[in-house]
């Protein structure tokens, strides 16, 4: 324990980050990493609790006391070490993870808090800055074949544990560029893609082979077959590796059935912020969804809603609304009711402090327009009654609508790969794989495994590097009889 009284003598720190009129004008990263004193003081707070519950509410368990006493003691390279133990791309949770360690710290029962993420985000960018994250190639090489389609934090996560341990790795991925809903899912203002470039570059030394523009699987929607440069059928995978790890995301978005919903200006999420992500990176788009000049209107109050708050607002929006199905939450939720779990209670991301209007317990019942597109927007507030969410009598109300974006979350991974492999579903239309006992993360098909939002359906990052680590060291075991990776 670095400080013994450092959690009675130091405040929480929040990072420092850009002033949002300043932040607008840009799509690149405006939070900013602790100073090695402020990181010090930080990490003085943490109390290196018997039983340290950020542990075990960190899905990848990073071994967090362990890395604040060393941050306070200046020992950033053996820090460093410390979290690439536990997690193979801190760069990515350090930046957009949620932090449900920090929800389950002892501190935070009746204080703030140990700054854990931020503390996170200052190691990995020190080792970065000091060249300190340098490839770890195996010493020598199994002959095993192990491809990894899905090039997200999960797919990333186990073709790098995968090829340190000696299998020759091949991570496909359908879009241009690697990484995933990383790369054009998460706006460059939350995490700048060339930390994924970074990361592929050490993997590459590594002897993970990376293919882009290749489908896995068949009959694929039009609008997927165009973003490809080749298509594999599932039987040359399973003819061609010895075995093969589903570590996709969860794309399929959650629509909403409602008259006015085929209206133009009306759109998923996901077709919106990637076209961003990609005219960052250099790339001529023809017919660009912006919200330039426009009333935008986002349904869905998430993560996913927020990033399209944030994108919306740097377009240069008229105005920003965001809807959400559910009542507006506590602004503090009862500690000694929920902790150490994930609480339920008001979130103020950075893009709604950029400027939104945010509404609660409103519900869209229809769309209008005129020439075939939309105008705005119909809906009505709704109130909990015997159980059931029920709308208010005479509470309809309309909001102008030049754009809608559909943020509602995602049911499933896209089924033409599932399908395409045979492999048994769960009720949610996941790859049903088990994590428990021998053979964890095996689908119903022989040497096939799935690990990440493929199987457990949409989740954090965090989750996903978790599975993608276990699903590693359970294909390793398949495939040698036994393993050295960590579980």
């Amino acid at each position: 324990m670095g400080k013994v009284t450092g959690f009675l003598e130091f405040q929480r720190l929040q990072e420092a980050s850009e002033a949002p009129t300043s932040r607008l004008k840009h799509y690149k990263e405006f939070i900013h990493h602790l100073s090695d004193e402020q990181a010090k003081v930080q990490g003085a707070r943490c109390m290196d609790c018997g039983i340290p519950f950020c542990n075990s509410g960190c899905p990848v368990n990073n071994i967090i006391p362990d890395w604040n006493d060393l941050v306070y003691r200046g020992n950033y390279r053996e820090a460093l070490d410390n979290l690439h133990s536990t997690n193979n791309v801190p760069e990515f949770t350090g930046r957009i993870c949620p932090a449900p360690c920090e929800a389950a710290c002892t501190l935070n029962i009746n204080s703030e808090a140990v700054g854990i993420k931020s503390i996170e985000h200052f190691i990995i960018d020190k080792g970065w800055e000091n060249g300190w994250v340098v490839p770890a190639p195996p010493a020598t090489r199994t002959g095993k074949k192990v491809a990894v389609v899905g090039s997200g934090p999960a797919g990333l996560a186990a073709a790098q544990q995968l090829a340190r341990v000696g299998h020759d790795v091949t991570v496909f991925e359908k879009n241009d560029r690697i990484g995933g809903l990383l790369r054009y899912g998460i706006p460059d203002f939350k995490m700048e893609k060339n930390l994924i470039d970074l990361r592929v570059e050490q993997m590459k030394a590594e002897g993970v082979n990376f293919r882009t523009g290749v489908l896995v699987g068949r009959d694929f929607p039009a609008v997927i077959l165009n973003t490809a440069k080749e298509t594999i059928s599932h039987e040359q995978l399973q003819k061609d590796f010895d075995a093969v790890i589903l570590a996709g995301g969860a794309e399929q978005p959650r629509d909403l059935p409602v008259p006015g919903r085929e209206l133009k200006g009306v759109h998923y999420a996901m077709e919106f912020l990637p076209q961003q992500n990609k005219v960052n990176a250099g790339d001529k788009l023809k017919d660009q969804i912006t919200a330039t000049g426009k009333h935008v209107v986002v349904i869905g109050g998430g993560d996913t809603g927020s990033d399209c708050v944030g994108t919306s607002n740097r377009h240069g929006a008229a105005s920003v609304v965001q809807f959400e199905l559910l009542p507006q939450p506590p602004e503090t939720e009862n500690k000694p009711m929920v902790w150490p779990y994930w609480p339920t209670k008001l979130r103020t991301s950075s893009s709604h402090e950029e400027g939104c209007e945010r509404d609660w317990a409103v519900a869209t019942k229809r769309l209008e327009g005129k020439n075939g597109k939309v105008e705005k927007l119909i809906a009505a507030r709704l109130e909990w009654k015997d159980g059931k969410m029920q709308e208010v009598p005479g509470s309809e109300f309309e909001m102008k609508a030049d754009l809608v974006l559909l943020a509602m979350g995602f049911v499933s991974p896209v089924a033409s790969v599932l399908d395409a492999f045979g492999l048994e579903k769960d009720a949610r239309g996941n790859a049903k794989a088990s994590t428990e006992g021998d053979g964890s993360y095996r689908t119903s098909v022989d040497k096939v495994f799935a690990a990440g939002d493929m199987r457990r359906g949409q989740s954090l990052v965090v989750w996903a590097i978790r599975e993608g680590r276990q699903c590693a060291r359970s294909v390793d075991e398949y495939l040698m009889g036994s393993s050295v990776l960590p579980r």
